[in-house]
């Protein structure tokens, strides 16, 4: 699944791929902004690294499938 976070400040959203639930990351967000584990969103992406966002900052929360995109040209 492909969460994308908006955060206040910066012109690009932080993307993760990850494979945890849409329920388990809504979750984890609504835990961050209610101030749950200092206000910082913790997620794991697919690879196992952990990706840290501090809840102040997050402006959305965009939650789907990973997106799966073809790079290159293929002969038909």
């Amino acid at each position: 699944m492909e969460v994308k976070i908006g955060v206040a400040d910066s012109p690009r959203e932080v993307v993760v791929v990850s494979e945890q639930t849409p329920d388990e990351v809504e979750a984890l967000v609504t835990a961050a902004l209610g101030g749950a584990n200092g206000g910082v969103l913790a997620l794991v992406d697919e690879k196992g690294r952990k990706v840290l966002v501090q809840a102040a900052k997050i402006t959305y929360v965009d939650i789907g499938p990973a997106s799966v995109g073809k790079v290159g040209f293929a002969a038909n």
